[in-house]
């Protein structure tokens, strides 16, 4: 049975800046997004009170990466839906709940990964992005042989292709955000 290290232990002062004491310096809230994104444990406390504040900095810390651009990872009905809780009577299981929701989601991460890996080897997303790119050039290569009037009415003057082809043009754009969203999935990793 592994050892469970002890967590490190972070002071907030009043100043709002964040010691680790472990390292002996101080750190911001991205480095502690970071320590968590490497599995470090780690406790805040208010410098001044000794009260634990780990729990304010963390919803901190998912404030300011939502702020970022892309990053939200929340959806607005969720946000609200939980707001809602707060003096609920449901209050006391929604964090047990959202614990065991989230480890659902962890495994099932690492087995979708494990999966990845099996079909498309190291590449990963790479490979899928790859997939999606040729299946695209062969669709628009199959749609030319079959309705090559199509491509005729979209090169003439009125430069707006009429009836199937705005569908095309919408199926178009819906691929378009598939593959921005593959992008970023393939940028996280």
């Amino acid at each position: 049975m592994a050892e469970e290290k002890e967590p490190i232990t972070i002071k907030k002062y009043a100043n709002r800046r964040l010691y680790n004491t472990g390292t002996s310096t101080y750190v911001t809230l991205e480095d502690l997004a970071t320590m968590v994104k490497a599995g470090d444990n780690f406790v805040v406390f208010d410098a001044k009170t000794g009260e634990e504040i780990t729990r304010s900095v963390l919803a901190q810390i998912i404030f300011e990466q939502e702020n970022k651009e892309g990053q939200s990872l929340l959806p607005i009905a969720f946000l609200r839906q939980l707001i809602r809780f707060y003096g609920n009577s449901m209050q006391m299981l929604v964090p047990s709940f959202l614990e065991q929701s989230i480890d659902s989601l962890t495994s099932q991460q690492g087995k979708f990964r494990e999966q990845i890996t099996q079909a498309f080897g190291a590449g990963g997303f790479g490979t899928i992005e790859d997939q999606v790119r040729r299946n695209m050039e062969m669709f628009e290569k199959t749609f030319a042989m079959f309705a090559p009037f199509a491509r005729g009415q979209a090169k003439s003057a009125a430069d707006k292709p009429q009836g199937s082809s705005s569908e095309m043009d919408e199926l178009k754009q819906q691929l378009d955000e598939m593959q921005k969203k593959l992008d970023k999935l393939g940028n996280k990793e």
